[in-house]
């Protein structure tokens, strides 16, 4: 693992930068490089079920599980796996180089693996409500290396509550999708065979007494 690049192309920064910029989103192919994707799809199939819990709707104690919102489970990324600590790092560079073209503040980053297996779902919602979060940037890298057009799960970006579709975005490996997280409702559409992915967001410090707010 040592040998795989964990440190983003300085072009692809600027590229990002100005993205976010200009319509508040990015969707890159080939930003990561495919032995550190290869590495984290082998790490998600070698993981043992119960090694993932259904993902909740809401934060902290007001999180509840919802079927009818989402269906998906998930399993936070740590250091102690030297796959998950090389992604890690690359999310890392990236919230280092956007501070330094956007000056964003961005103070540090969560993620986790998202199993989608067949038949669920995620409905439309947003990450983050302006002034009531601290996360900034929502990611999203997809780890689907046999992903075919017809296996569900894809990605829909709205541009608002009320508008149509922005983008449908396949869930194909290797794919990085970036954008603001208070800005863009989003949802999954049901997945047909088993989908995988990493989920993530950037944050700013808006702690008290060093506890950041809101925990994960």
């Amino acid at each position: 693992m040592n040998t795989i690049p964990n440190t983003p192309n300085e072009l692809w920064l600027d590229r990002i930068a100005d993205e976010l910029v200009e319509q508040g989103y990015i969707i890159c192919d080939g930003v990561i490089d495919p032995a550190l994707t290869a590495a984290l799809y082998q790490r998600i199939q070698r993981l043992d079920d119960d090694a993932f819990q259904r993902a909740g709707v809401g934060r902290e104690q007001d999180q509840q599980l919802n079927a009818q919102i989402r269906r998906d489970q998930i399993r936070w990324l740590d250091v102690h796996d030297a796959s998950e600590a090389a992604y890690l790092a690359w999310m890392d560079q990236l919230r280092h180089g956007l501070n330094r073209r956007l000056f964003m503040g961005l103070f540090d980053y969560e993620c986790h693996f998202a199993h989608y297996a067949p038949g669920a779902f995620y409905k439309r919602h947003v990450d983050a409500f302006r002034g009531q979060t601290n996360r900034i940037l929502t990611t999203v890298f997809y780890l689907n290396t046999d992903w075919q057009t017809g296996d569900g799960g894809e990605l829909l970006i709205y541009p608002d509550h009320e508008g149509t579709v922005l983008e449908q975005v396949e869930p194909k490996a290797g794919r990085l999708v970036v954008f603001l997280s208070d800005r863009f409702p989003h949802e999954v559409l049901p997945a047909k065979v088993d989908r995988y992915s990493i989920a993530g967001w950037f944050r700013v410090n808006a702690s008290i007494g060093n506890q950041i707010d809101p925990p994960r």
